[in-house]
C-alpha cells in the first residue's frame, strides 16, 4: 500500500497538481488579507483573516482532492495502467487503500503548509499591535474559549406543545391534514413564551459552571448575546439593554453602569468581572428590558457564557484536524465514484454529492413542512404530494447522514475564539472518516474488486 501511495504522489507531481495547489494556497493566505475589508478593529480583521483564508484553503483542497481522487483511479483503469499493478501479488483493496493513503498524505502536507502560514501571519500581525489591542485580541480571538448555556429540555417543549394541541383539538375542529401544521405553530408559540422579554420585564438565566469553577477563579468571562425585536425596525435601530450578574448576598454583584445600546439580529460580546458565580458554580445573569418594544432571546443562542479553556496554537491545530477529516472523506468519495465510473462521470457524481450537502437546508425545510410540494404563503397552508410518503423518510435519512459531517464547524469556532476540544476532534474522526468515509470505502472497494479490468477500453 505504501508503494501505491508513493505512485499517487508521483502522479500528483507529474500532473503539477501539488505545485499548483501549493501556489494557490499561498496566494490565498497572503493575498486575501490585502484585499478584504474589515470594520477597522484588530478583532474584526483577525476574524476575517481566519474565516476567509481557512474557507479558501478548505475549498481549494476539497476540489483538488476530488479531482485527484477521481482521476488517479479512473485514468489508470481507462488507460490500462491498472492491469500492470493488479497482476502483481497485491489485493484490490490494497490498491484502493494505497491510493487513498497517497491522497490523504498529500493533503496533510498541503494543509500543514497553508495552516502554518496562516498561524504565522496571525502572530506577526498581532505582534505589531499596541499592548492593549494585543491583550483584547488574545482574550477574544487568539484563544480557546469554552461555552456554557442554560440547559433547555426539548422534551419539555414537546410535552407542552402536545398538551396545548390536545386542548385545541377538543375545543375546535382541525382538518387531519392540517394537524402537523397546527402543531408546528403551537410549538413556536410555546418557544416564544420562553424567549420573549416584554417591556419593563426581566429575564434571568442560570448558567452551570460547576465543572470548570476551579480553573475560572480570578479570570474574567465574556457574555455573548443575541436578541430579536418583536417590531419591524430599520437596520440602524438599536435597543437599550441593562445587565446584572451575580446573586447577592451569596455572590459578588455586577451591573452595567449605564444602558448598553445593542443592535438586534447580531451577536454581541462584552466582558464581566471574575468570580461572580456561587459556591456551586451557578452564574446568575439577569436582563432588564427598558425599551417600549418586546425583545426575544432565542433558546439556542440567545445567551451564552464564554470562558478561557486553552491556548490558540493547539486549538488551531485541532481545527485543521477537522478540516483534514473532511479531506479524507472527499478522497474516499472520489475514489468510490472512480471505482465504477469513468473520470468525467465520476467527477460529476462527486460534485453532485457535494451539491446535495450544500442544499441540505432545502431538504430540511421539506422535512419540517412534511411535504415536498410548495405551500401557499398567503394562507400558510402546507402543500401535499403523493411522493411525500417516500421522499420525506428518504430526506430524513439523508439529513441524518449529512449531519454527521456538517455538525463540525472549525472555521466558525476559530474565528470566534471558541475551543475545539479533543473530544470534538475525536468525534469528527469517528463520524466523518470512520463512519461516512468508511461506508464510501467499503462500497468503492467492492465495486473495484468486482470490476473487469481487462475489458477493452474506449481508447483502444
Amino acid at each position: 500500500m505504501l508503494a501505491i501511495a508513493g505512485l499517487t504522489w508521483k502522479a500528483a507531481l507529474r500532473f503539477k497538481l501539488f505545485l499548483v495547489i501549493a501556489a494557490l494556497l499561498m496566494l490565498a493566505v497572503v493575498g486575501l488579507p490585502l484585499i478584504i475589508k474589515d470594520d477597522g478593529t484588530a478583532q474584526g480583521f483577525t476574524q476575517i483573516i481566519l474565516t476567509y483564508t481557512l474557507s479558501a484553503i478548505t475549498a481549494l483542497l476539497g476540489l483538488s482532492t476530488l479531482w485527484l481522487a477521481c482521476g488517479t483511479l479512473a485514468r489508470d483503469i481507462e488507460e490500462c495502467q491498472i492491469q500492470v499493478v493488479a497482476t502483481k501479488p497485491i489485493a484490490r483493496w490494497q490498491i484502493w487503500l494505497g491510493k487513498w493513503l497517497g491522497i490523504v498524505s498529500l493533503n496533510a502536507v498541503l494543509l500543514a503548509m497553508a495552516g502554518g502560514c496562516v498561524f504565522g501571519l496571525l502572530q506577526y500581525r498581532a505582534g505589531k499591535l499596541p499592548a492593549g489591542a494585543q491583550k483584547t485580541l488574545r482574550e477574544e480571538i487568539l484563544v480557546a474559549r469554552g461555552s456554557a448555556k442554560e440547559k433547555n429540555d426539548p422534551a419539555e417543549i414537546e410535552a407542552e406543545t402536545d398538551r396545548v394541541l390536545q386542548q385545541r383539538l377538543k375545543s375546535s375542529a382541525v382538518e387531519k391534514v392540517d394537524v402537523l401544521e397546527v402543531r408546528n405553530q403551537i410549538r413556536e408559540q410555546v418557544k416564544a413564551a420562553w424567549q420573549i422579554v416584554p417591556s419593563s420585564y426581566q429575564r434571568t438565566w442560570k448558567i452551570d459552571l460547576a465543572s470548570v469553577r476551579e480553573q475560572l477563579a480570578g479570570k474574567p468571562l465574556q457574555l455573548r448575546v443575541k436578541f430579536n425585536s418583536a417590531q419591524r425596525v430599520s437596520g440602524e435601530k438599536t435597543f437599550l439593554t441593562l445587565w446584572q450578574v451575580g446573586d447577592p448576598p451569596k455572590t459578588k454583584f455586577w451591573r452595567t453602569e449605564r444602558p448598553m445600546s445593542l443592535a438586534p439580529d447580531t451577536f454581541h460580546e462584552f466582558a464581566i468581572p471574575p468570580d461572580l458565580f456561587d459556591a456551586d458554580g451557578a452564574l446568575t445573569i439577569t436582563f432588564v428590558n427598558p425599551n417600549n418594544a418586546t425583545l426575544l432571546f432565542p433558546l439556542e443562542d440567545g445567551l451564552e457564557v464564554l470562558y478561557p479553556d486553552g491556548g490558540f496554537g493547539m486549538n488551531f491545530a485541532r481545527g485543521l484536524g477537522i478540516i483534514f477529516c473532511w479531506m479524507a472523506l472527499l478522497a474516499a468519495l472520489g475514489l468510490m465514484a472512480a471505482s465504477f465510473l469513468s473520470f468525467p462521470v465520476a467527477s460529476f457524481f462527486a460534485l453532485a454529492m457535494l451539491v446535495v450537502v450544500f442544499f441540505s437546508g432545502t431538504l430540511a425545510d421539506s422535512v419540517d413542512a412534511g411535504s415536498v410540494a410548495a405551500g401557499n404563503e398567503e394562507t400558510g397552508q402546507v402543500g401535499h404530494s403523493v411522493l411525500d410518503a417516500v421522499l420525506i423518510p428518504a430526506f430524513q435519512g439523508l439529513l441524518h447522514v449529512i449531519s454527521l459531517v456538517k455538525n463540525f464547524s472549525p472555521v466558525d469556532a476559530l474565528s470566534s475564539g471558541r475551543a475545539i476540544t479533543w473530544t470534538e476532534l475525536g468525534a469528527a474522526f469517528v463520524q466523518i472518516v470512520l463512519l461516512v468515509g468508511g461506508f464510501f470505502a467499503v462500497v468503492g472497494i467492492i465495486c473495484f474488486s468486482r470490476r473487469e479490468l481487462a475489458t477493452a477500453q474506449g481508447n483502444q
